[in-house]
């Protein structure tokens, strides 16, 4: 049974930095895609980046800033968010593509 759980978040000022991180279980992470993805207040769920084996894509808003990576031997899922905007203000949830579960995210909130 999947489960995820994420941690890190926390409220920063623009421009600094954050790491987000994910403890998977309950299936084979090493052999998996993985996804962050995000709902800002009054908005849509939306779709940060994905990991997978031929690389790793992002949405258009956060290339050059946010990047992702994994330590497959600990079963975590990093979201490296760097040069962070108000506008990245949301709650960040990991994601196995493909499976229903979605954890309890983790808030990040920009502000000065």
């Amino acid at each position: 049974q999947v489960h995820l759980v994420e941690s890190g978040g926390g409220l920063v000022q623009p421009g600094r930095s954050l790491i987000l991180s994910c403890l998977a279980s309950g299936f084979d992470f090493s052999q998996n895609a993985m996804a962050w993805w995000r709902q800002a207040p009054g908005k849509e769920r939306e779709w940060v980046g994905t990991i997978q084996a031929s690389g790793i894509n992002l949405r258009d808003s956060v290339k050059g800033r946010f990047t992702i990576s994994r330590d497959n031997a600990r079963n975590r899922l990093f979201l490296i968010m760097n040069n962070l905007k108000p506008e990245d203000t949301a709650l960040y949830y990991c994601k196995l593509p493909g499976d229903s579960f979605w954890g309890q995210g983790t808030q990040v909130t920009v502000s000065s």
